[in-house]
């Protein structure tokens, strides 16, 4: 019996389309909220099954902005992200579990300063569709949680009636939506 191989697909990232923010606590009483402007994420699927998917994502980590210059001057700094050294952020994907109803669980590595460590991010399948021009795309949410810590990005300061400055917790959040190539 012979086997047919199953076709791949990839699927480009609509940059104009997509982003990539995060949330830490300041001060333990209030948010502050940052983005990346510059990253890319290639998926490859065996034909249109987003189960199968391989994610390998890249983030230019000097793009990250916070609505403060004086902050993402820091956050580029030594004390966090030390961009001279390390210019990349990155995420491959191992494995993505289908829980039903259009939810998903996206396990995988994330490279931040040189440092691998484990993840797992919550995806919601927002839908494909064909845009006016004849392309077909699809579009995900992703929320997840890390200890900016386990990465090196461990600058801190002690607050006068106890905790810290910043969060060692930051919360993820991404809209992203891919274009099918042709």
């Amino acid at each position: 019996m012979t086997r047919t191989a199953t076709a791949k697909t990839i699927w480009n990232l609509d940059a104009s389309h997509s982003e990539l923010g995060f949330k830490v606590k300041h001060m333990m009483i209030t948010n502050v909220s940052g983005s990346f402007g510059k990253f890319d994420v290639k998926v490859e699927t065996d034909d249109d099954d987003f189960s199968t998917a391989k994610i390998d994502f890249t983030a230019d980590v000097a793009s990250v902005t916070t609505g403060s210059e004086q902050r993402d001057g820091h956050i580029k700094s030594p004390d966090f992200f030390d961009i001279a050294n390390y210019p990349e952020m990155k995420f491959i994907s191992s494995e993505l579990k289908n829980l039903g109803n259009d939810n998903y669980e996206l396990h995988g590595n994330v490279t931040i300063n040189a440092i691998t460590k484990p993840v797992i991010l919550s995806v919601e399948f927002g839908g494909m569709g064909i845009d006016p021009w004849g392309n077909q795309k699809v579009g995900f949410t992703l929320n997840g949680k890390i200890n900016r810590t386990e990465w090196n990005l461990s600058w801190n300061a002690p607050l006068a009636a106890g905790g810290l400055l910043v969060s060692e917790e930051v919360r993820i959040h991404a809209e992203v939506q891919f274009s099918k190539q042709a």
